[in-house]
């Protein structure tokens, strides 16, 4: 690489004020109690904040804006082997347009294969109700982001000083984000519900091969779509949008993605296991299969898992991709004095990025024909070996191309940085594939770890599995924990070796690169995750479309498709790979949270900056000596409790409700299957209160960031810092306990077979305990970190300028306020989202009566409790 001496502009905005305005309130609950409260206090924030911004006009807002203000470098001054810069990204857009056309190709390739109708109607009916879900969701996304856009208007029309020009850019990139996570959230439910009917086929034949290879390459399509698509949005702001403002279209598209991802994430969790308690639930009650068509809550399970297990991850992956770049340009931006190394680095780190996409094609290409060679014909194999083999290709791949593509973009600048830059990023990549294995040694179904839950379930039922369970992710939590520190020591050290003769904090830049490379490999990662949604949804389907009872199903296979079907190694076949499907469902989500918390380091650095005026000033209260640091850190650690609770409080209550009308509802004689009336009616039990859940514990996090950001500005630094690492290890320990518990009840009913026995009902009871905490709780930790982090950034730069009038006495009052309210919908979350039974008269401040199905009588388990 060379640069020219005549570089652009350095970058406009000076490292002062770096707000970053991420997606604020979410309004409207799905009935009129909970929609008035939340629409009076976001209408009680917007008044607030027009009251602020109206003060600090006439303080100048010209020279603020923090992220929305910042300016690139000139890109063409970058020259990589005689080519432009320009030229190279413009290589990476065409690289994108690949990776949308596997996607696409591939939807046309599963639509194609072989189902039996019986298959394809079940699979249809889950997609229709998915897409009333997602349509719902959206709906309320609309109007969240309404809420988002008014305050865009809000502060950097009034306050900041923007024009009305940059303004719209601004709302126009939120809308863009926002339409980015839900459009690669409906891709996916499209993907895996073709993909879901055709594995369920294709068990039929009894060779293994086609049941690793569908799912897996309809999730390889999920990835390949989901970060062709965020790259190409980027990469078209760095080519085609003036430099000044893409500042402003990067700080808009974070918001909106992470409104998004946010929704979607946390609702779908919280739907996902309301339905597949409920569903499993029943198995105990009624001593029925897993799957029974009679049940009506199998439906919403299976529409959950693409709710939860493919639309959460889906959108939270488009986000984390997003938002880690946007992290990394931010520092770039503020934390490299000189603009042509700003834009050496800018450069790089997009080449890199598309190189990594093809590298993740290609291991993939080359892991499938490797399977097809060893597994052809096969009438059984172990399913996480190829998935294994997958995810350490790809990270070995991924690391030779990324010290080949630094070389060449880097070699000829700054001596020495390009290889220290490349192994920094091979830390987190090394991490992309240490982590799931070290997951899979406490989740597996060939683990000691789950090995324990059950055996500790045969003498001691469901009260052992789960302290075995608890066990398998307490340890999983320092295990993984040891390793991340050491990676990220790692790199560490490697930045302590002159990266700081270019740049300010080199560490905090080589945190952001070890995020970098933990999604190097993004859509491996994705396609690995989505594996299991596809495989969980194949059994089902199976169990619900009886096609063992189709009258003359055997001669119609033979006679239309060739072949004579093998039932029972089908049923053991799709066992087997459920329990693969669930290893690797809960391999991605450290990798995910993992990246969250190493990035939130680097958008922290962000509002250091804006603090210290450039780490000159000030840097004496970022100590424990400075008494507001220290009880931010102390404070973290409590929101992340509260949230924990207040997602499985909605996740029991919405399951109460459902096992409830299940239990009225299900009918086990005289019937083949349940109505799609009652099925649909779950879901819309499970849509409800994922809406309702959702919308109290945002409100919470929100109104929190808003307090505490006003509190304190070191305060808040140490708040930040809390969550992320109290986040961490909590969504780490919960998700490998759920694991472990979700996987010792597979070995029960596939290796044991011992379906229907206490043993069993055991290992279900220890899958309900764990069904919240690893697909709930844990995985909305990710987005909760990202959206206080990124929210936070505006928050604190509003106080900052508030207090620097001399309107600190307002500041505080404001804190206030924004704390009772937090405290408010801290309080809701429990009491207006708990359990009512019948003979207890309702309070005020409970579950508004029409949001609930009210039996005429009570349930025969319905406990009486008081507040």
């Amino acid at each position: 690489m060379s640069t020219s001496q005549s570089r652009s502009r350095v970058t406009s905005a000076s490292p002062a004020a770096p707000p970053v305005d991420r997606p604020a309130a979410r309004p409207r609950t799905p009935r009129s109690a909970s929609r008035a409260t939340a629409v009076g206090a976001l209408a009680t924030l917007a008044l607030l904040l027009s009251g602020c911004a109206a003060t600090g006009e006439a303080g100048g807002g010209s020279g603020h804006g923090g992220e929305a203000g910042l300016a690139l470098p000139d890109l063409g001054s970058v020259t990589i082997a005689g080519v432009p810069g320009r030229v190279w990204l413009g290589l990476g857009l065409v690289v994108c347009a690949l990776g949308l056309a596997f996607g696409v190709t591939v939807v046309a390739q599963l639509k194609r294969l072989e189902v039996h109708d019986s298959m394809r109607s079940v699979s249809e009916l889950i997609y229709t109700t998915c897409k009333a879900y997602l349509v719902q969701q959206g709906r309320f996304l609309v109007v969240l982001w309404a809420f988002i856009a008014a305050v865009i208007v809000v502060y950097y029309r009034v306050l900041v000083g923007f024009d009305w020009g940059r303004v719209a850019v601004v709302i126009a990139f939120s809308l863009v984000g926002m339409a980015g996570s839900y459009s690669v959230a409906w891709f996916g439910i499209r993907v895996n519900t073709y993909a879901n009917s055709r594995t369920a086929f294709a068990s039929l034949r009894g060779k293994a091969l086609p049941l690793h290879r569908i799912p897996l390459r309809s999730g390889m399509a999920i990835g390949m779509v989901l970060i062709s698509l965020e790259l190409a949005i980027m990469l078209v702001i760095l080519l085609f949008l003036p430099g000044d403002l893409a500042g402003a279209c990067f700080i808009g598209f974070a918001v909106g993605e992470s409104l998004g991802a946010a929704a979607l994430r946390i609702a779908g969790g919280i739907f996902t296991k309301i339905a597949d308690i409920g569903s499993d639930l029943m198995k105990i009650a009624f001593k029925i299969k897993e799957d029974d068509a009679r049940n009506p809550g199998v439906i919403a399970d299976c529409t959950g898992d693409n709710a939860g297990d493919s639309v959460g991850p889906s959108a939270d992956g488009f986000e984390t991709y997003g938002v880690t770049g946007v992290a990394l340009v931010t520092f770039v931006l503020l934390g490299v004095p000189d603009p042509g190394v700003q834009a050496a680095l800018l450069v790089w780190i997009f080449v890199v990025r598309t190189v990594m996409i093809a590298a993740s094609g290609i291991s993939y290409t080359v892991n499938d024909l490797v399977a097809q060679r060893r597994y052809a014909g096969a009438e059984g194999m172990d399913f996480e070996k190829p998935l294994t083999s997958l995810v350490w290709l790809t990270s070995a791949v991924c690391i030779v191309s990324t010290y080949a593509t630094t070389w060449l973009v880097l070699a000829d600048g700054t001596p020495g940085l390009w290889w220290k830059l490349a192994t920094i990023i091979s830390c987190g990549t090394l991490a992309g594939a240490l982590i799931p294995e070290l997951v899979k040694v406490f989740t597996s179904t060939g683990s000691r770890h789950t090995r324990e839950v059950v055996a500790s379930s045969k003498e001691g039922g469901p009260s052992l599995n789960i302290l075995s369970g608890l066990v398998a992710g307490n340890f999983s939590a320092y295990w993984l924990g040891m390793t991340i520190v050491a990676l990220m020591g790692g790199a560490y050290l490697v930045s302590e070796l002159g990266l700081d003769e270019v740049m300010h904090a080199p560490a905090v830049f080589a945190f952001g690169l070890v995020a970098f490379g933990f999604l190097g490999m993004g859509p491996v990662t994705i396609a690995v995750d989505s594996y299991g949604p596809v495989t969980d949804n194949a059994q089902s389907v199976y169990e619900l479309s009886g096609v063992e009872d189709v009258d003359g199903i055997d001669e119609d296979l033979r006679a239309s498709h060739g072949f004579v079907p093998a039932w029972e190694r089908a049923k053991q076949m799709l066992e087997e790979n459920d329990g693969a499907g669930n290893t690797f469902k809960a391999t991605a989500k450290p990798v995910l949270i993992g990246t969250a918390v190493v990035g939130a380091t680097t958008m922290i650095f962000s509002i250091i900056m804006g603090l210290t005026d450039g780490l000159t000033t000030g840097l004496e209260n970022l100590s424990l000596l400075h008494p507001p640091f220290l009880l931010g850190l102390v404070a973290g650690g409590s929101v992340i409790y509260w949230f924990t609770g207040a997602s499985i409080q909605a996740v029991t209550t919405g399951a109460y409700r459902a096992v409830e009308f299940i239990r009225t509802h299900i009918r086990l004689d005289g019937s083949e299957k349940a109505s799609e009336e009652d099925s649909r009616r779950v879901v819309e039990i499970c849509t409800q209160y994922a809406q309702r859940g959702m919308l109290t514990m945002f409100l919470g996090v929100f109104f929190a960031t808003l307090a505490f950001a006003f509190v304190e500005p070191y305060f808040f630094v140490g708040y930040l810092i809390s969550i992320a690492l109290f986040g961490l290890y909590q969504a780490i320990f919960m998700a490998n306990a759920g694991g472990a518990w979700d996987n010792a009840k597979k070995i029960v009913e596939t290796e044991l077979h011992a379906n229907g026995t206490p043993l069993h009902d055991a290992t279900v009871v220890g899958d309900t305990v764990g069904d919240p905490f690893k697909d709930t709780s844990s995985v909305a930790l990710n987005p909760v970190i990202k959206f206080t982090t990124l929210f936070g950034l505006l928050a604190v730069d509003l106080a900052v300028q508030l207090s620097g009038q001399g309107r600190h006495a307002l500041v505080l009052t404001l804190a206030a306020v924004f704390f009772l309210a937090s405290t408010y919908f801290v309080h809701r979350s429990f009491y207006g989202m708990r359990i009512q039974a019948s003979t207890e008269t309702p309070t005020p401040d409970d579950e508004p009566a029409e949001l609930l199905p009210q039996p005429g009588t009570p349930a025969d388990d319905a406990v009486p409790t008081r507040v």
